[in-house]
C-alpha cells in the first residue's frame, strides 16, 4: 500500500512500528551487499504519546532521511484469497475491490484495497488465476499514518506482516522448492508458505509467544500438540492446492523451549524442521543483541518489512 511517491533518501528501508509502550525501529541495507545488513534494530520506550516520541526519534535518528514503512496490526485489515478479475493484469488491483464487496462487512468505498497475484502452476489450464486481496478501513489507515504525519516523518509504504514474513522466508528457501515458515510473536503465530520469493498461502494461529514463556512442561506439550495439528492441516491443504510446489522443510522462529518444540514437530511431521537463525542469511555486526533468539523472534517481521525490495 503506497502512500507517497519516492524521493531522494538513504538507500534501503527503515521500518518503524508503534506498540503500546515502545517504538521499534529497524533499518536494513541490501544494495551493494553480498548479504543484507541490519544497520539498526532497536526499541525505544515511549515517554509521551506517539507523536512526541516520533518527534524525538526523528531528531535523534534523522528519520526523515530514510524511506520509511510501518506494519499494520493483524486486526486492522483483512486478507482474502479471491479469483482474479477478468481484466488485464495492470488493472487487476483496481478491479479486485469489486470482488470483495460482498466479503467485507463494511462498504467497499470505505476501504483501502491492494492485491497481489498468487503464482499458478506452469501450464495450468482451466483454473482461474487467484489473488490475495488486502482491505483495511480508511479510518484505520488514517489512524496509522497520523502520528507519522504529525511528526513530519514521511511514510512511503504501509505493509502487512504476511508480506514482511515472506521477505524473510525467501532468504531461506532452497532453490526451486518451497518453505513453510512458522513465526510467533506477541500477537500469535503466523505460518507462511513461499516459493521463489512468492507468497502462496498463510495461516494464523491463536498462540502468542507469551504462552510458551509461561507454560510448564505439560502445558507446553499441549501447545506443541495444537501447533502440530495446525501444521498438518495446513500442509495437507497446501499440497492439495499447490501440488506442483514441493515444500522442502519447516522453519520455526525461536520460542521458549525451542529445541523441544523442534524435536516434537520433527517427530510428528513428514518434513525436516529447523530453527530459524537470521545470522545464516544476513549480517548485523553493529546489533549484537540479534544473536539472541528471543530478540530475533521479536524483531522478525519488522526486519522483514525493512527487507522490502522495490517492485516486489
Amino acid at each position: 500500500m503506497r502512500l507517497f511517491g519516492s524521493s531522494k533518501r538513504k538507500p534501503g528501508w527503515l521500518c518503524i512500528n508503534l506498540t503500546r509502550d515502545r517504538v521499534d525501529v529497524a533499518y536494513v541495507l541490501t544494495a551493494g551487499k553480498a548479504r543484507p545488513e541490519v544497520l539498526l534494530c532497536d526499541s525505544y520506550r515511549k515517554e509521551d504519546d506517539d507523536t512526541a516520541t516520533l518527534n524525538r526519534l526523528r531528531r535523534e535518528l534523522q528519520l526523515d532521511c530514510y524511506r520509511c514503512t510501518t506494519l499494520l496490526r493483524s486486526g486492522d485489515y483483512q486478507m482474502m484469497q479471491v479469483e482474479a478479475p477478468n481484466v488485464p493484469a495492470a488493472e487487476a488491483k483496481s478491479a479486485v475491490r469489486w470482488r470483495i464487496r460482498e466479503i467485507i462487512d463494511y462498504p467497499v468505498d470505505a476501504a483501502t484495497v491492494d492485491a497481489l497475484f498468487i503464482p499458478a502452476a506452469e501450464g495450468a489450464a482451466g483454473r482461474n488465476p487467484q489473488m490475495f486481496a488486502v482491505a483495511a478501513k480508511n479510518n484505520f489507515i488514517a489512524a496509522a499514518v497520523k502520528p507519522f504525519d504529525d511528526a513530519d516523518i514521511p511514510l512511503e509504504v504501509i505493509d502487512i506482516p504476511e508480506l514482511a514474513q515472506r521477505n524473510i522466508a525467501r532468504r531461506f528457501e532452497p532453490e526451486g522448492r518451497g518453505l513453510a515458515l512458522l513465526a510467533f510473536d506477541e500477537h500469535g503465530g503466523l505460518l507462511t508458505f513461499t516459493c521463489g520469493g512468492e507468497l502462496y498461502q498463510y495461516r494464523r494461529m491463536d498462540i502468542p509467544l507469551a504462552d510458551f514463556a509461561g507454560a510448564g512442561p505439560e502445558q507446553r506439550r499441549d501447545l506443541y500438540d495444537r501447533v502440530v495439528l495446525e501444521m498438518q492441516r495446513s500442509l495437507d491443504h497446501f499440497d492439495r492446492q499447490f501440488h506442483h510446489v514441493a515444500v522442502a522443510r519447516v522453519a520455526i522462529t525461536p520460542v521458549p523451549g525451542a529445541d523441544d518444540m523442534q524435536e516434537f514437530l520433527a517427530t510428528n511431521l513428514d518434513l525436516p524442521v529447523q530453527l530459524l537463525n537470521l545470522a545464516e542469511v544476513m549480517d548485523f555486526p553493529h546489533v549484537p543483541e540479534l544473536h539472541e533468539p528471543a530478540r530475533q523472534a521479536q524483531c522478525l517481521q519488522m526486519i522483514g518489512a525493512a527487507l522490502r525490495e522495490e517492485g516486489a
